[in-house]
């Protein structure tokens, strides 16, 4: 095969038009090069564990067996070929003999190259070195790959084969996600260990009785959090609709309703910068509960996170590959050892931490102009354009947030940051509201819901005039809301967790676009 390692100096219109070359030869010959179907009777990696060890010298053979995936491998030698085949379960050498398939379908591998896939059956037997392979005695070309994936070189070291990756370039693996997956076995690992995480949050909330619910993502009026959101315009209804930017509004109303433990797992989005811990496409879980407040939820959070953690670590620790390791550096998932949460998790005074911080004796008796001369000297970019809830909440950021590296809680917010929050009991002047951070960045946020539909109205006021002044990330007054609240609305706890940003945490990964299949970026 001309291409075994596209991705270097190679002529890319040569090798895909010698693959159309291929193309149009096996179309000559009345072949399919794109199969409808194909009937497999196992993965590779179990069709593997169908022979069992062989005696010395032993040359049996095993089942007859039916594969299909992808051809990673080919060493071709006159009247043998050797090949490897690779699936979700990981790959299986195959072995291709003209005396036994006969010298028409032989004659086909000519047609064959890295990338296509394939489907072979045949009788299981062990190789001279004793690798289980298939012996094919019929080959069927599924796909035909017409662009060469770029697939790296492979050695033997000290009896383990190490991969060194062609495809290295993070921007362009985003990119391409799809090629970044089918030449990357450890990059579909770091996915499912994502799905595993997210199926075992669904099971640790269904367990204690959480419903699962869908609210809209269109809405009329965004709220639930501070943040500019996109808008969008209903031809029919002639109205201006926004892209949600949080869940939280909505589950609220079905609390009022009687649905007393919902939760949602979703897509929220934001139109804000795109860095290494923020995209404008996200995923969010919140989960409201009648009748409790932050100290329970923290509670919830904190077995929650144990069972996440747990769940992913049994994919991320999986053997993966039969013993192929990749050389270098990885895609900058699973680079630190998984961590290890201890509940109970340890607490932060958000006034007394922060005021120590900047040497201050409590930092909110500070005038706008003292905090904003204060965030630019921490290094806080335009601090002429902040409100002062920005400000305060950015000198967190900078001065606290930043330096937090296991899993700790930091509760009890002003009023003036939480503007969806109860007063703390026997302080009004702050709510009852925590965040967890680790490693320098927020997982979770979570406050003793509001539930006092008058207070709520001052608040949404106030962040209306927010709004009026120029913060475009502040919301206004949502009557129907307010409605709902006035219809009583039980004492609530609520958690907000970014699923990116958990798993981030969870698998070591350093940029989000590494935690997202199809992340946003600029057009190329």
């Amino acid at each position: 095969m001309s291409d075994e390692t596209p991705g270097g100096e190679i002529d890319l219109n040569f090798v895909m038009q010698a693959r159309r070359d291929k193309l149009d030869a096996l179309v000559e010959r009345g072949i399919a090069p794109f199969a409808y179907g194909f009937d497999r009777s196992h993965f590779a990696a179990a069709a593997v564990a169908l022979m069992p060890p062989a005696a010395e010298g032993e040359q049996a053979e095993g089942p007859t067996v039916r594969v299909a995936g992808r051809i990673v491998a080919w060493r071709a030698h006159g009247k043998t070929t050797f090949a490897h085949l690779a699936d979700p379960s990981g790959r299986v050498q195959l072995y291709f003999k003209k005396d036994q398939i006969g010298e028409s379908q032989y004659s086909l591998l000519d047609c064959f190259d890295l990338g296509d896939v394939i489907g072979v059956s045949g009788p299981l037997f062990r190789t001279r070195t004793g690798e289980v392979t298939v012996r094919a005695a019929e080959v069927q070309m599924l796909a035909k790959a017409l662009r060469p994936l770029p697939f790296g070189k492979e050695e033997v070291v000290d009896g383990v084969t190490v991969r060194h990756s062609a495809f290295s370039d993070g921007e362009l693996r985003s990119r391409q996600r799809y090629a970044d997956l089918a030449v990357h076995p450890e990059v579909r690992r770091l996915f499912r260990a994502r799905s595993a995480m997210i199926t075992a949050i669904r099971g640790f909330l269904n367990e204690i009785d959480y419903l699962e619910v869908e609210t809209p993502v269109l809405q009329p009026l965004y709220g639930g959090a501070t943040a500019r959101p996109f808008t969008t315009h209903h031809s029919a209804l002639d109205m201006p609709l926004y892209l949600r930017i949080a869940d939280e509004l909505y589950l609220k109303r079905l609390i009022v309703g009687g649905l007393e433990r919902v939760y949602e797992i979703g897509h929220d989005f934001r139109n804000e910068g795109i860095d290494r811990t923020h995209n404008p496409e996200f995923t969010m879980l919140e989960f409201y509960e009648a009748y409790a407040d932050y100290e329970l939820m923290m509670e919830r959070v904190e077995k929650l996170l144990v069972c996440a953690s747990d769940a992913v670590a049994r994919v991320m620790r999986e053997e993966h590959g039969q013993g192929v390791r990749r050389a270098g550096a990885e895609s900058g998932a699973g680079k630190e050892a998984m961590p290890d949460f201890k509940p109970p998790f340890p607490r932060l005074d958000w006034l007394r931490t922060l005021s120590d911080a900047m040497g201050v004796p409590n930092v909110m008796t500070l005038d706008t102009a003292a905090l904003a001369a204060a965030a630019e000297q921490a290094g806080v970019p335009k601090v002429e354009s902040l409100s002062r809830p920005k400000l305060l909440d950015e000198l967190f950021q900078a001065h606290v947030e930043s330096k937090i590296d296991t899993p700790t809680f930091v509760v009890d917010y002003p009023l003036e940051l939480s503007p969806l929050a109860k007063p703390k009991r026997g302080n009004p002047a702050l709510t009852e509201r925590f965040e967890l951070f680790a490693r320098g960045k927020e997982l979770a946020n979570a406050f003793s819901e509001l539930n006092d539909p008058l207070d709520q109205r001052r608040r949404f006021e106030a962040q209306a005039s927010l709004k009026a002044a120029g913060d475009d990330e502040a919301s206004g007054v949502d009557e129907d809301y307010l409605r709902a609240m006035e219809y009583g609305m039980p004492p609530t706890g609520g958690v907000g967790i970014g699923m990116d940003r958990l798993f981030m945490y969870l698998t070591g990964t350093n940029h989000i676009r590494d935690a997202i299949l199809f992340p946003t970026m600029r057009p190329e």
